[in-house]
Formats: structure tokens, sequence, C-alpha cells
């Protein structure tokens, strides 16, 4: 996790990256609560708790290109609560490979649904999850806890148990 968190701290620092500007700035989220929210420390304590799991994407079992995280909601629903991949692994494909490790993974497990929330203006995050057979479920408004409103459209992907 301390790798992980070290990258992602790193590729917070650039304000007037393309990742920064479409990830954080577009949302108004504070950069403390991004730090924090990204820190080793809180992390590894919501794995240790069981409620989420960290998917890393490799390159020769040392370069971390991307990772997804989940959270479980329940004992039949889990939401996948980002997949990020990093600028320079982006568009080759890391993305879906991940989304697919998570499908794999969680069917294993006896999940049936799988939700993910995106921005309503996210178009690329959106196009992302159609292609890979998420359905638009809903749209909603919701408060951050950094204190704006946030629209977003909520996608669901029903599992086939096998």
């Amino acid at each position: 996790m301390q790798t992980l968190s070290k990258k992602f701290q790193k590729l917070l620092e650039d304000t007037n990256s393309q990742f920064y500007l479409e990830n954080i700035a577009k949302f108004g989220i504070p950069e403390a609560y991004v730090k924090k929210a990204f820190s080793e420390e809180t992390v590894q304590k919501a794995v240790e708790l069981g409620k989420s799991i960290i998917y890393l994407a490799l390159e020769n079992r040392r370069e971390i290109l991307g990772f997804a995280q989940t959270v479980r909601h329940d004992k039949s629903t889990v939401e996948l609560d980002r997949i990020v991949v990093f600028p320079e692994y982006a568009r080759k494909g890391t993305g879906t490979q991940l989304l697919a490790r998570v499908l794999i993974d969680e069917r294993r497990k006896g999940t049936r649904t799988i939700i993910v929330n995106a921005g309503k203006d996210e178009t690329h995050a959106r196009r992302f999850y159609e292609k890979n057979g998420f359905k638009q479920f809903k749209e909603s408004t919701v408060d951050t806890p950094w204190g704006t409103r946030l629209s977003l459209v909520t996608y669901q992907f029903e599992l086939k148990l096998q």
C-alpha cells in the first residue's frame, strides 16, 4: 500500500496536470481531502476492516500501472469505488483489465450486483462503463463531504453466477 499511496500522492502534486484537473479540480475537491483519502493509513485501514479491496495493475510485478478499489455494501452488492489508471499508462487497456479482474473475483465470491457512480459530466468514464456492459440505473445529486453538490449517474452490472 505504501508504494501505491506514494505514487498517487506524487501524481496529486502537479495541480496543472490533466489528471488533477479532470479528477480533482473539476469537482472542487480540496487538496487536503484528497491527500487524506489516498494516504497510506486511510487505504490500509479500509482494507484491514475487510470492507474494501484494492486491485493493482502491475508491470513486471513492480511498476503500478493503476488500481481499482471496491467497497462491499452487503453480501450480494459491491460498489466499484474507483478505477485509476496512471496517465502514462492510459488508453492501453489497463482499466478494462482491472475491471475484468474485479468482475471475475466478485463473481467467484457470489456477488450479484456491482454498482459504480460517475459524475454526470464525466463522459469518458460513463462511456467506459457503458462499453463494458454497465447499465444506467439512476441519476442523483449528492452533497459532498467538502460542501458542494455533485450530479451523479449510478450504473449497475448484474453478474451471472456460474
